[in-house]
């Protein structure tokens, strides 16, 4: 490694070979003294300084603002806009490596990935990175294997059996297609061939299956590219291929498979849920919703429009389960409402359940006691664990009357307990997914009423945010969770201090949106953020619940710590750009709430 020049720290990392030499010939090296100015505030840079020794104070108007350490650079605001509105001055000896601003400017016009990271803000960093990433992506998904594909099973019936004994096997074991030995030749027969057979050829059903298999199938081995399947269908016309290791069949792989692998299968979800006729059949709809977030990640879907996607399966799978299960006469009486994480739309990966009802009436008890028992044991076995705090419709605090409601909403604005402002939070977030929406729509009415004349209320309510520190200190370094080695939670540092306080924001102006974005967008609409704020919100929420998706994909978990150093370093500046967001964010809400009083 360079003492003078790392090419491999980003933003360097993002040039080319030939690119990074040329950067390495033009350097020249600067030797200041303690308390020596490099760039006066307003003036235009030589170049970017990036630190080899010492430290850099960053000043804006006199204050202190920031201190740069070796390998840090400055000023890349004014190396583009041909002045910047700090100055930077050597808080002891420094030596600085000098890339001329001449050079650099044609780097950053040619390179559209290296001059990414010298824009202002993290929205247009993200923006620039989108297409080459996408380019890489498709790249890897065409490497993967036929092994990590869904796959039919391999069931083999004698082609003396007949054409009904295939129907049964199929019906069974919930395929459309099996594997016919014919003596020492294998072939298969689908479920339409057999519809065929009989309904166009006039056969019986007596006849044997043999008659009808097609002997010309084609194979793939497990360890084949999905590449390599994808050309073998086009090239042979195929709808479906017969994976075979050795002498062993494992499996049929089928088109809708193959494309669902790309591109996920959401629709074919939706249509399962919505013809459910019991438990079972729902269950088995259930269990096909988390297989969705893999396939669209890979292929670089955002973690907004993923978590759109499963928000809106998981909300037909409540409303079909409460259609099942809510008998009629109090499904006119109730609404179901999903919280939490699951009400903003938010939700990904599957955690816990977070709902409940709200009654227009006291109902029978006996009646209401059995559907919210068999509700929530029935999402239990579909994989949605229990809530911790018990935030479920089996729970009698969160399933009750409309006029119960109301009459804990004062307690709740009045108390100054973390339980009340918490069963606020969770109620705000509510969305209805069946019965009487007009219930929920009433009662956040209510709440929002209540709570506009509360400004000590929405103070303490706010002030969840500085609960935990975003992760980043002095010379813009990421600070590591004690006790997790390594490890940063991005959950906590950054994640929830965005939900939580547009959240406070939002609950202030009364906002009928739940969902985090769409609260953005309409306190950037009403004024109260700027519009660029609100966009560079909305990007590094997106990117940093992205980052925690990806980790939990990888992991097979639902937690929240991330590795800094397992990421590339364009990903670590991004992730420092997205805390520097949060912070701001955080000035903010004090000054707005002054939250200084409490």
């Amino acid at each position: 490694m360079n003492p003078i020049f790392d090419a491999s720290a980003a933003p360097f990392d993002r040039l080319s070979l030939e690119e990074a030499e040329l950067l390495r010939a033009a350097l020249d090296v600067a030797y200041f003294r303690p308390a020596e100015t490099i760039i006066a505030e307003g003036a235009a840079p030589e170049g970017l300084y990036i630190i080899v020794k010492g430290c850099v104070e960053e000043r804006a108007q006199g204050e202190l603002v920031g201190l740069l350490g070796p390998k840090d650079f400055f000023d890349s605001r004014a190396l583009v806009q041909g002045a910047g509105v700090s100055a930077f001055i050597t808080r002891e000896e420094t030596i600085c490596a000098l890339a001329p601003r001449s050079d650099m400017l044609r780097l950053i016009n040619s390179n559209p990935r290296f001059g990414a990271f010298f824009y202002i803000d993290i929205s247009r960093k993200l923006d620039a990175m989108a297409q080459q990433d996408e380019s890489a992506q498709i790249e890897t998904m065409m490497r993967a294997r036929v092994r990590d594909l869904f796959l039919l099973p391999a069931a083999v019936i004698d082609s003396v059996q007949s054409i009904a004994s295939a129907g049964r096997i199929m019906r069974d074991i919930d395929c459309n297609a099996l594997l016919v030995k014919n003596g020492e030749r294998m072939g298969i027969v689908t479920g339409m061939n057999l519809s065929k057979a009989v309904v166009l050829k006039g056969m019986t059903i007596d006849e044997p299956v043999g008659a009808i298999a097609q002997y010309d199938m084609v194979t793939v081995a497990p360890d084949d590219f999905v590449s390599q399947a994808l050309l073998m269908m086009t090239k042979h016309n195929k709808r479906r291929l017969v994976v075979k290791e050795g002498e062993n069949f494992v499996g049929i792989l089928e088109d809708i498979n193959l494309l669902s692998f790309f591109a996920g299968n959401s629709q074919l979800v939706v249509g399962r849920i919505d013809r459910a006729a019991t438990l079972q059949e729902l269950g088995a709809a259930a269990a096909q919703i988390a297989e969705q977030i893999r396939p669209l990640r890979r292929q670089g879907v955002k973690f907004e429009v993923v978590a759109e996607i499963v928000s809106d399966l998981n909300r037909r799978l409540f409303a079909k389960l409460f259609d099942l299960l809510c008998p009629q006469e109090l499904r006119d009486k109730c609404c179901l409402i999903v919280m939490g994480s699951e009400g903003r739309g938010e939700q990904t990966i599957r955690t816990d359940q977070d709902n409940g009802l709200i009654l227009s009436e006291p109902v029978d008890a006996t009646a209401l006691q059995k559907f919210r028992d068999e509700f929530s044991g029935a999402l239990a076995d579909f994989g949605f664990p229990p809530c911790p705090g018990h935030v479920m419709v089996n729970n009698p605090l969160w399933s009750r009357t409309l006029d119960e409601y109301v009459a804990d909403f004062g307690v709740w604005v009045m108390a100054p307990d973390e339980q009340s402002a918490m069963n606020v939070a969770i109620f705000c977030d509510a969305a209805a997914v069946a019965g009487d929406e007009s219930l929920l729509t009433r009662a956040k009415k209510i709440l929002f009423e209540k709570l506009s004349h509360e400004r000590v209320f929405l103070g303490r309510f706010a002030k969840a945010i500085e609960v935990f520190e975003p992760p980043i200190g002095l010379f813009n370094r990421l600070k590591l969770a004690e006790g997790d080695g390594d490890a940063l939670d991005l959950k906590k540092g950054g994640i929830f201090p965005i939900v939580h306080g547009v959240r406070s924001l939002a609950v202030e102006q009364g906002l009928e949106e739940t969902n985090t974005f769409a609260r953005l967008a309409k306190l950037a609409e009403l004024g109260l953020l700027k519009a660029e704020f609100s966009r560079d919100l909305a990007r590094a929420l997106d990117y940093l619940q992205t980052l925690r998706l990806d980790a939990q994909l990888d992991a097979a978990a639902s937690g929240s710590l991330l590795r800094p150093g397992e990421l590339t370093s364009m990903d670590r500046e991004l992730l420092r750009d997205s805390f520097q967001v949060v912070k701001q964010l955080r000035d903010l809400l004090r000054h707005h709430f002054n939250l200084n009083m409490f």
